[in-house]
């Protein structure tokens, strides 16, 4: 099975006169092929959790609150995983005015030209993509829709595709894939390089859409 778990970082805030959004909104795809990769992944998260982290429910690995050391700690385990990042980010100041109250659209529009660039032809039984549980269930059926509508003409048609909205404490490894999406976030926002260079070499895309 093909396991394609996505998150994003930013926000969708457009006004930049009265509050103080991201300039940059970056959605990121991490591709983990079979099972066994997927299960490695799980067990690198729990082990940073309990090692590195207090022992609290709820606790989890965000990109925005983890030190470097941790981030480190926790690459240095998962490091020998095959897997690949898939990463556009939105420059928001070039969108265009009318698109800036439709942030579904642009979310769903990013979301989609990620994934268009993800090489499909590796699967051969069935496709898993795994979304961060964030939206209404009226966004998700959109989200959900939308992508079947766009990818439809890239996967065989013997290939299933699930789309599963989870949170993050009950499907582990998107908490690995919001762990790298703020690392290339933050290259873009604050010029920080420090994380993205411990991971880039994982990455097979990374582009700006309307630099």
């Amino acid at each position: 099975m093909l396991y394609l778990y996505l998150d994003e970082s930013g926000d969708l805030g457009f006004d930049f006169f009265t509050k103080n959004p991201s300039k940059y909104f970056t959605v990121t795809v991490m591709l983990v092929q079979g099972m066994e990769n997927r299960k490695r992944i799980a067990k690198a998260i729990k082990r940073t959790i309990q090692n590195k982290l207090l022992k609290q429910k709820g606790t989890e690995l965000k990109g925005s609150k983890q030190s470097i050391e941790i981030k480190k700690y926790f690459y240095r385990h998962v490091e020998s995983v095959p897997f690949e990042i898939y990463t556009l980010t939105l420059n928001k100041r070039r969108v265009y005015d009318y698109l800036t109250q439709k942030k579904d659209r642009v979310y769903n529009f990013i979301a989609r030209n990620v994934l268009d660039v993800i090489p499909f032809a590796n699967a051969s039984v069935r496709i898993g993509l795994v979304i961060d549980r964030s939206k209404s269930k009226k966004e998700i059926k959109e989200f959900d829709n939308y992508l079947i509508q766009q990818l439809s003409g890239r996967i065989e048609p013997k290939i299933p595709l699930d789309i599963d909205h989870h949170l993050s404490h009950e499907d582990l490894p998107l908490q690995a894939v919001d762990m790298f999406s703020w690392g290339i976030f933050r290259k873009y926002e604050k010029d920080d390089w420090e994380w993205f260079n411990i991971f880039q070499e994982k990455i097979k895309h990374d582009d700006i859409y309307l630099p």
